[in-house]
């Protein structure tokens, strides 16, 4: 079954291309606020979070990252 527009069949594939390799390096343990050097890692030059589909990290890694990088520009350790 085909959708019915263009656009449509751009945005069907858009939402169902395949994900990166899944990232299996990040110690979840060390995903806290007061370690900015690796939360930097997920925010790109001008301090905005990258997305999962780049990164590559689960779903619940990434919820915590947002989490931990929100706090940490809240006591300024990222800009």
């Amino acid at each position: 079954m085909q959708p019915k527009t263009k656009e449509r069949l751009i945005a069907f594939r858009k939402s169902n291309r395949r994900m990166p390799r899944r990232r299996m390096d990040i110690p979840v343990d060390k995903l806290t606020y007061k370690n900015p050097e690796l939360l930097a890692k997920f925010t790109s030059e001008t301090g905005k979070l990258i997305p999962r589909r780049v990164t590559g990290v689960s779903a619940w890694i990434h919820r915590k990252i947002v989490r931990e990088v929100k706090r940490a520009r809240a006591i300024n350790l990222l800009p």
